[in-house]
């Protein structure tokens, strides 16, 4: 999909304030509301706005420990590569998970209360998925960079 200056406005913006009005938007970007809530909406039948969300604080929800887990599994059948998939899928503490190539399958994203929250979902969770043959855990110390937002180029421009 090509997105003109005001698709690039309208992403921009809604990336940072999603939970903007319509009209305050229009206002923002300088076109009429209808016309705002008519390229809102292509935006997101396209599928180029998939969701919005809210971004919860980690450690206010008391899930202040985060881990990168890589997994590798035993068997690379389509079969056991879509087993694996469909048990991360029903992990609540698996944030994102990513089919990865190189030393191991998949990267984790987990985020827990504390180590022995982690000890429990490595024992009685991620161990016991059929194919899983090493577990490797990374623990985050701090947060340098965070952010959500994707910048939409202008083909125009040079990246």
């Amino acid at each position: 999909m090509k997105f003109d200056k005001i698709d690039r406005q309208i992403l921009e913006i809604l990336q940072t304030s999603s939970n903007i009005t319509n009209a305050e938007l229009a206002s923002r970007v300088g076109i009429s509301p209808p016309g705002m809530l008519e390229r809102v909406k292509r935006l997101e039948k396209s599928g180029v706005i998939k969701n919005y969300v809210a971004l919860v604080n980690h450690d206010l929800a008391e899930k202040g420990t985060m881990a990168f887990v890589s997994v590798g599994i035993k068997v690379h059948d389509v079969d056991a590569v879509q087993d694996f998939k469909d048990k991360i899928m029903e992990l609540d503490e698996v944030l994102e998970c990513y089919h990865i190539a190189g030393e191991n399958d998949f990267l984790l994203k987990v985020v827990i209360r504390d180590i022995k929250e982690y000890e429990n979902f490595v024992i009685s969770k991620l161990n016991p998925i059929k194919g899983v043959s090493r577990i490797r855990t990374s623990f985050v110390l701090s947060n340098i960079k965070y952010n959500t937002k994707l910048k939409i180029n202008n083909p125009d421009e040079e990246n």
